[in-house]
């Protein structure tokens, strides 16, 4: 991302671009109030802020709409400075227009996330705060907008910013230790340290495990729809949908690649991908999509493994099952065995496997509530109460495993009782990592990687 100049007033359309009823057309700048002055009726020199004015826009002498102008003045906007908003009709030409008109007049056109760049530089929020500002944008679910919106309040932030300020405090200390090198003295409680790093370990871990769910609640928890041709895959797939996704026959081996569609169950997205059969064969397409098969399921989070009660037997089933839990499952993904089928056949056949899975039939859709709730047992842990603070942020992620090894190396170096520089470079490595994730230590680059990101508008 190219850094303009900050001080120039940047414009940008901030709805969806095509026609609506209306669109809403930004500005932001030291001299937004002046140009959006220069095309509208009223005078807005001295209206007050956050207040909204009804008129006519013109170019030249001839009115180009009706519009609501809002003003926002400095610090009280999202960006920290002077900012407008007009609200227009919402054909193309006008959105257009207006946005020729404000060129014009001085302003030029913003950048990907430069209005939030600008709301970070200006101090209105932390660089965790801006980037949940994109991740509410793109939520899809209840569950994602929650840890969006907890995230954009500052909760994350602040539990970042408690663990480096007690680093700090002790690193202080530890700096403090080196000037009185000849005299041999402990400014800092090597106990107190070791506790702290232990404490700040544990909630750095736990942080971090938080990952994999909080991706898969942010993008969709993956669910793999996995057992041999014909055990009802498709079938399974088309009824949670309520549609024909998937081509369903009679004829083994129909489904050559990954079929992919997502459901929101109770606030929460899920997004099923049905899996070509397992099984032994000479066919090289079909292989293919056998080996996408194991790909999707390492992938996911939860495995929906799939039998066909009509046509196998129990003793064959059991065993199948437990050795894909043995040699397939991870141990961080949940396997929930369904047998298909289950109203063409006497369900007291199948006594062994009750305890290990869920009876359905996909066909005639019977059970499929009871599955759903054990979809939802999956994520359950994570109570999406305000408080409840989960990683989503792949680039959080990735700090967080090098504070973790940093974290490591102070701890090793207390226990070998390491000089008193050598401990202090490691801890502030650990501050420096903790910093990134916040915004208080940054560089142009990671900026620039982060808002060019963003859409336009933002």
């Amino acid at each position: 991302m190219n850094f303009q100049n900050p001080s120039d007033t940047i414009c940008a359309l901030s709805t969806a671009a095509g026609v609506g009823a209306i669109a809403l057309i930004r500005l932001s700048g030291k001299d937004a109030i002046a140009i959006a002055n220069q095309v509208f009726s009223k005078d807005l020199a001295n209206v007050k802020s956050h207040t909204a004015h009804f008129g006519k826009l013109f170019q030249g002498n001839e009115v180009l709409d009706e519009v609501v102008v809002t003003v926002y003045r400095n610090p009280r906007s999202f960006t920290g400075e002077d900012s407008v908003e007009i609200a227009c009709h919402g054909s193309r030409y006008i959105q257009q227009e207006i946005l020729k008109l404000l060129l014009q007049k001085g302003a030029r056109l913003a950048g990907p996330g430069e209005f939030s760049l600008r709301a970070f530089m200006n101090g209105k929020m932390d660089l965790s705060q801006t980037e949940a500002v994109a991740d509410l944008i793109m939520s899809n679910s209840r569950a994602a907008h929650k840890v969006a919106m907890h995230q954009m309040r500052g909760g994350f932030a602040h539990e970042i910013n408690d663990l480096r300020q007690q680093l700090l405090n002790f690193a202080s200390l530890v700096e403090l230790e080196l000037d009185f090198s000849q005299e041999d003295v402990e400014f800092a409680d090597r106990t107190q340290l070791e506790n702290l790093i232990q404490q700040i370990k544990l909630k750095v871990n736990r942080l971090a495990d938080s990952f994999r769910m909080g991706n898969a609640l942010k993008n969709g928890v993956p669910v793999a729809i996995v057992g041999a041709p014909n055990a009802g895959k498709s079938t399974l797939l088309n009824a949670l949908l309520n549609e024909e996704k998937a081509i369903v026959s009679e004829i083994a081996g129909t489904t050559r690649d990954v079929i992919e569609d997502t459901l929101v169950i109770e606030g929460i997205e899920f997004r099923f991908m049905d899996t070509a059969g397992i099984r032994e064969t000479t066919d090289r397409i079909e292989i293919m999509g056998i080996e996408r098969s194991f790909e999707q399921i390492r992938k996911a989070s939860v495995v929906l493994l799939l039998f066909d009660l009509k046509n196998e037997k129990e003793d064959i089933i059991l065993t199948q099952l437990q050795n894909f839990k043995a040699t397939t499952i991870l141990d961080d993904q949940l396997l929930i065995a369904v047998f298909n089928k289950s109203d063409d056949t006497n369900q007291n056949q199948f006594s062994k496997l009750t305890g290990n899975g869920i009876f359905i039939s996909a066909k005639n859709r019977h059970n499929l509530d009871e599955l759903k709730k054990q979809l939802l047992s999956a994520v359950q842990d994570f109570s999406f109460a305000q408080d409840q603070l989960i990683v989503t942020n792949v680039r959080h992620y990735e700090i967080l495993k090098k504070c973790e090894a940093s974290l490591q190396r102070v701890e090793e170096g207390m226990q070998n009782q390491i000089p008193g520089d050598l401990l202090a470079m490691d801890i502030r490595e650990t501050l420096y990592h903790l910093g990134e994730i916040t915004g208080t230590i940054t560089n142009d680059e990671l900026l620039g990687n982060i808002f060019s990101k963003f859409c336009i508008g933002k």
